[in-house]
């Protein structure tokens, strides 16, 4: 009968399943405490490592999820720091963007402020060009009336100056009693006898240039002696070239044709060129008022300005190799006139 019980008991008995972490699933019976009683000392012994080895899976179970639990917290709490800097930075790039923003509105209001003021700038800038364009033009305009009349002055003081000869080298006060005229008909009957006893020879008027004498002046006055006729002076100065040295009282003295300033000057500017030219034998001659004559080729060749002359030497290869040096000297010195002006 006891067995019987055991084995009704034993049916009575209902299995209990645990699943512990990391172990296969063990079967552990749910035992009364008649049965504990009734067991031998083996299956007690089998019972309590059971139970131990459960308590054991039961505690590592626990601390597996009590980890986790840790970890999932830690990871919570990384992650609400995140949050809250994720946060922060949008935020913060919220702000650094409202800056940018305003920064970008500011600079375009600033460059279409900039760019208002360029215009006006421009504006003004193209005023002061055509300003100063109708000034230039104007000056141009100002500098060729200016040339022209100075031309037109110069024309007139040539044809007032026609009849004259310039003497130069007389002393100062060596006319005496005799006066300026008196001292021109010595010079003609002591150089050109010939002319001297020449009646139609007239005297119309003499004088020393500038009217002052000035102290500090080494060389004497021009005498200017006006002539009636141009025919005479063109006859006295002929015989002067052709004499070569003219002198007063045994001193040596120029004969000259008196000319304005301005054609002075523009007689000097071929004095260079006449000279090389002089030099190779090409007769070179300085015509009234200020044209210069030479020969070339066997042809008497006539030139009123140096742009003509220089357009002749192009198409002449001996000309030009001749007067290269002298006509790009000239060249020069027009240049640094036209830098300076």
């Amino acid at each position: 009968m006891p067995n019987n019980k055991r084995k009704n008991r034993g049916n009575k008995n209902k299995e209990v399943t645990m699943t512990p972490s990391n172990e296969k699933d063990t079967p552990i019976q749910d035992y009364e405490d008649d049965d504990i009683e009734e067991m031998q000392e083996a299956d007690l012994k089998k019972l309590i490592r059971t139970l131990r080895s459960s308590q054991k899976q039961i505690l590592e179970l626990h601390k597996s999820l009590m980890d986790k639990i840790e970890n999932l917290s830690r990871e919570n709490e990384i992650l609400r720091r995140n949050q809250n800097e994720t946060k922060q930075l949008v935020q913060q790039e919220t702000v650094i963007v409202t800056e940018v923003k305003n920064s970008i509105d500011q600079m375009k209001n600033t460059i279409e402020s900039l760019t208002n003021r360029m215009g006006e700038a421009e504006e003004r800038i193209s005023d002061l060009e055509d300003r100063e364009q109708e000034r230039i033009q104007s000056d141009q305009r100002k500098e060729e009336e200016i040339r022209n009349l100075k031309h037109i002055v110069g024309n007139l003081q040539d044809t007032i100056k026609k009849t004259n000869i310039r003497v130069l080298g007389v002393p100062e006060g060596m006319e005496g009693e005799k006066g300026l005229e008196g001292l021109f008909s010595e010079i003609l009957a002591e150089n050109f006898p010939g002319l001297e006893k020449d009646r139609e020879i007239l005297v119309q008027e003499a004088h020393r240039t500038p009217n002052k004498h000035d102290q500090k002046r080494s060389s004497p006055r021009h005498v200017v002696i006006k002539l009636s006729t141009v025919k005479h002076k063109e006859k006295i100065l002929k015989c002067a070239r052709e004499k070569r040295q003219i002198t007063l009282r045994g001193s040596p003295i120029r004969l000259t044709a008196d000319f304005s300033s301005e054609t002075l000057k523009a007689r000097r500017e071929w004095r260079d060129i006449a000279q090389v030219l002089r030099e190779n034998n090409c007769q070179p001659r300085i015509l009234y008022p200020a044209k210069l004559s030479f020969v070339n080729e066997g042809e008497i060749k006539t030139f009123h300005c140096k742009q003509k002359l220089k357009e002749f030497v192009a198409t002449r290869p001996a000309l030009q190799k001749m007067l290269k040096d002298v006509l790009h000297t000239e060249t020069q010195k027009h240049g640094h006139q036209y830098e300076r002006r």
